[in-house]
C-alpha cells in the first residue's frame, strides 16, 4: 500500500494517490464473492453455488469491482488520513484510475483541507454593555398570564357577542350559492379575535346575540390553500347558540396561595422578579457571547472550502429532520408545504452555515494560540453534572472516550469565549 499526496493549484485542496497491492484487492473480492454468491441464479447451478469464476464470466469480470472498491478502500483512506495528519473537510472525489483482477488497484482522492486561521485583533476588543432590568410591567405582565392560565369560562345571557369572548355556532359557507366541501360545522367553538377565521368573519360576529342568524360576507384570500376557493367571494349562514367570557380571578393573597407554594402575593411577586432577573442574567451573558464572537470574527479575512459549509449545511438540516419526526412529518414534505425545493432551502443557509463554520474556526485558533485547556477538576465537575442531570452513573460516562471528547471540547469553546470577554474593554 503506497499513498502520494500532492496539493492542487487550489487553495487548501490537496490530491491523494492510493495504490493498493493487487492481492489485497484479490483478497478482498473473494471476500466480496462469499457474500454475495447467495443472490447469483446461474443455470446448471443451485442458486448460490456457482464457482466465483463462473459468475465472473456469465455477468462479466467487472460484476464484483464496485463491491470490492467498497469493501477495501474506506478502512484504507481513513487509516491514511489519519496517519498523514490531513485534516479533511471534504467528502473525498474519487477517481478510479486502474482497477481489475490481479492488478493493483490505483485511484486518486481530492479533499478540501481545514484552511489556516491567522488570527486578527481578539484581546482588547470593544464591546457594548449588556444589560435588562425588570420593570414592575415586566411582573405585572407574568401575573396576566398566570391570571389568563386559572381564568374560568363563564356563560353570558344578557348581552351581544363582544371581542375575546368565545362563541358556540353552526355555519355553512356558499359560493356562487353553492355549499362547499368543508364550509359546514355545528357547535363549533370560536373565539372572537383569534384570527382562525377567514379575515372579517370573526368581526362580523360580534354585536350577534344568542340564537340570532346572520349572513356574513368575506372574501378568500388570494393565498389560501384550496385552489378552488383562493380569492372567491363566499357567504356563511351563521346561527349563535352561546356566549362565554373569561373571568380572571383577583389578584390577592389567595390567588397566590392557589396557584404556586406562597402564601401572600408580595412572595409571588418576588419569586417573579427573582425568575425574571435569572433570565435576564442568561440573556445578557448570551448576548455578550454572541457580541464577542462577532467582533473577534469581524476581524478575520478567511476564504472556507465549500465543503465545510456543505457539511453544515448538512448538519443544519439533519436537525430540522429531527425535529419534524417529532411532528410525524418527513422533510419532502415540509418542502412541498412550503413550496421550496431541496436546491433552494440549502441555499436559504448558505450564509447562515458559513458564520458558523468561520466562528468554530476562529475559536479552535484561539485556543490553540492560548493553549486553553480545561482541568481535570472542571472535567470531572461537568461529567458529575451531565450524570445527575440523565440518571447516569459517572463511571460509565468517564468510560465513553467519545462523551469525554466532547464535554472536553464544549469546554475549550466556553473558556475561549470567556477569555475573550474577560481581555475585551466593556464600555
Amino acid at each position: 500500500m503506497s499513498i502520494k499526496i500532492e496539493k492542487t493549484d487550489k487553495k487548501d485542496e490537496l490530491k491523494l494517490e492510493f495504490t493498493i497491492e493487487a492481492t489485497k484487492f484479490d483478497e478482498a473480492m473473494k471476500k466480496v464473492y462469499a457474500k454475495s454468491a447467495k443472490y447469483f441464479n446461474i443455470p446448471g447451478f443451485r442458486k448460490g453455488r456457482a464457482p466465483m469464476n463462473i459468475v465472473e464470466k456469465y455477468y462479466g469480470d467487472e460484476i464484483f469491482y464496485e463491491d470490492t472498491f467498497n469493501e477495501v478502500v474506506p478502512e484504507v483512506y481513513a487509516k491514511e488520513i489519519k496517519e498523514n495528519n490531513i485534516e479533511a473537510v471534504s467528502r473525498p472525489d474519487i477517481d478510479v484510475k486502474q482497477i481489475g483482477k490481479g492488478q493493483d488497484l490505483i485511484f486518486t482522492a481530492i479533499v478540501q483541507t481545514k484552511p489556516e486561521v491567522k488570527l486578527g485583533k481578539y484581546k482588547g476588543i470593544e464591546l457594548k454593555k449588556v444589560e435588562y432590568n425588570v420593570s414592575n410591567e415586566d411582573i405585572e405582565h407574568e401575573l396576566g398570564h398566570m391570571q389568563e392560565k386559572n381564568a374560568r369560562l363563564v356563560v353570558v345571557e344578557d348581552r351581544a357577542v363582544e371581542k375575546d369572548d368565545l362563541t358556540v355556532i353552526d355555519f355553512e359557507g356558499f359560493v356562487d350559492g353553492k355549499a362547499f366541501e368543508g364550509g359546514k360545522a355545528t357547535n363549533h367553538e370560536l373565539t372572537i379575535g383569534s384570527n382562525t377565521f377567514i379575515p372579517g368573519f370573526e368581526d362580523q360576529i360580534i354585536g350577534m346575540k344568542i340564537d340570532e342568524e346572520k349572513d356574513i360576507k368575506v372574501k378568500f384570500p388570494e393565498d389560501y390553500f384550496s385552489e378552488e376557493l383562493k380569492g372567491k367571494d363566499a357567504t356563511f349562514k351563521v346561527k349563535l347558540h352561546e356566549i362565554k367570557k373569561k373571568e380572571l380571578p383577583s389578584l390577592d393573597d389567595e390567588f397566590a396561595k392557589d396557584v404556586s407554594e406562597f402564601d401572600t402575593l408580595k412572595e409571588l411577586k418576588d419569586s417573579i422578579k427573582e425568575k425574571l432577573e435569572e433570565e435576564n442574567r442568561k440573556k445578557e451573558k448570551y448576548e455578550t457571547q454572541d457580541a464577542a464572537v462577532k467582533a473577534v470574527c469581524d476581524n478575520v479575512e478567511i476564504e472556507i472550502p465549500s465543503g465545510m459549509i456543505e457539511t453544515e449545511i448538512d448538519s443544519m438540516l439533519q436537525e430540522i429532520e429531527q425535529r419534524l419526526a417529532y411532528q410525524g412529518m418527513k422533510l419532502e414534505q415540509y418542502l412541498q408545504m412550503i413550496g421550496k425545493s431541496m436546491v433552494e432551502v440549502r441555499k436559504e443557509y448558505e450564509e447562515q452555515a458559513k458564520t458558523s463554520v468561520k466562528n468554530r474556526l476562529v475559536i479552535e485558533a484561539i485556543i490553540k494560540e492560548e493553549k486553553i485547556e480545561p482541568s481535570k477538576e472542571d472535567i470531572d465537575a461537568k461529567v458529575k453534572e451531565m450524570a445527575e442531570l440523565y440518571g447516569k452513573k459517572e463511571e460509565e460516562l468517564k468510560a465513553n472516550d467519545n462523551f469525554i471528547k466532547y464535554i472536553e471540547d464544549s469546554m475549550k469553546n466556553e473558556k475561549a469565549v470567556e477569555f475573550i470577554i474577560e481581555n475585551a474593554k466593556i464600555k
